[in-house]
């Protein structure tokens, strides 16, 4: 049994994680939440409910990261110790499927994810109700991978369901609701439905930059969004200070090799080409390359998304052998994930 002092420090320690995360700060939280898993086996051993959440919490911190090979064995881990130790309709069983869904789906693995979200679901609904904050994940998540895929008939009605759930469970200006907001905006921004997209999108920031404050990288990810459907509609002028601003916030929140920074640094990239800009594009794609290479591995989708949008650069430029070579590659890629 813990003693009453192991269990404090695990809870303080524990509650300290969850507030650095919020505030976008991983690094430290990191440092604090392999203390916490410590603590925790120190006190209870390797198979306790604890462990599993200090697990899960690290493995969210590597995954928020980009360190995608140190967080899924921690999720594994984390899943089969509450299996075990809770059954498997448990809700933090579920938890468990969601997290290491996402993992799957962040690095393009779509047919690993699909299974493990749809069960994540069907446990929140039973053992929760379909109302509860942690089924609107769900609902969120699994909208997003199918999304991402083009299924967007499949990922609206799912979207509309989860952002409904979070008004009604958490109220209008939570974080959470936020995030539906700039998803379900997304997905009529990826089917060219601007005048719907654009007021979510703001909703979606202004709600993000007043709880979270303006540093946050979720800030950062509206603030590229919103350039970027200003982008695709020609407001050159409208979309460069957003994306500018995007591009320090990520930098600066998350270190400047994580994969949203790299998405960052290939939207500026793309204004700057659109406008004709080519000496200003080339460096930023080429590090926004090197990074999802780095962090993404080379076979990733959005690996040949960045080959390709270097390569209209070098058409445009007029170093075709050079844009061939690359169209190459992302073809190889490209032909690999279907």
């Amino acid at each position: 049994m813990p003693t009453y002092a192991q269990e404090i420090e695990w809870k303080a320690l524990s509650e300290e994680v969850v507030s650095l995360y919020r505030q976008g700060r991983y690094d430290r939280a990191i440092v604090v939440a392999k203390k916490a898993l410590e603590v925790a086996e120190q006190a209870v051993g390797s198979n306790h409910p604890a462990i599993a959440v200090s697990l899960n919490n690290l493995a969210e911190l590597y995954r928020t990261e980009g360190q995608y090979a140190q967080a899924e064995p921690l999720y594994k881990h984390s899943l089969a110790i509450r299996e075990k130790a809770l059954g498997p309709d448990h809700p933090a069983v579920a938890q468990s499927l969601n997290n290491l869904a996402l993992l799957y789906a962040t690095q393009g693995k779509y047919a690993q994810a699909e299974p493990l979200y749809k069960r994540s679901l069907a446990i929140g609904e039973k053992t929760l109700g379909p109302d509860h904050p942690a089924v609107a994940q769900s609902l969120n998540n699994l909208a997003l991978l199918y999304a991402t895929q083009g299924k967007y008939a499949q990922a609206e009605p799912l979207y509309k369901r989860s952002l409904a759930t979070r008004e009604k469970a958490l109220g209008p200006n939570h974080p959470d609701v936020a995030q539906s907001l700039n998803n379900l905006a997304g997905l009529y921004d990826s089917q060219g439905q601007y005048a719907q997209a654009e007021p979510l999108y703001k909703r979606s920031l202004a709600i993000r930059e007043k709880a979270l404050g303006p540093d946050h990288p979720d800030v950062a990810q509206s603030l590229n969004n919103l350039a970027a459907l200003y982008t695709t509609q020609g407001q050159y002028a409208q979309a460069e200070p957003l994306y500018k601003r995007s591009l320090t916030l990520g930098e600066k929140a998350l270190g400047p090799d994580h994969p949203d920074v790299a998405a960052s640094l290939n939207n500026l990239a793309e204004l700057y080409r659109t406008e004709g800009r080519y000496a200003q594009a080339e460096p930023l794609y080429k590090r926004s390359l090197a990074i999802v290479e780095k962090t993404l591995g080379p076979d990733h989708p959005y690996v040949a998304t960045c080959l390709e949008n270097l390569a209209t650069l070098y058409r445009k430029t007029g170093q075709v052998e050079e844009a061939e070579r690359l169209e190459k590659r992302a073809a190889a890629i490209r032909a690999k994930k279907r």
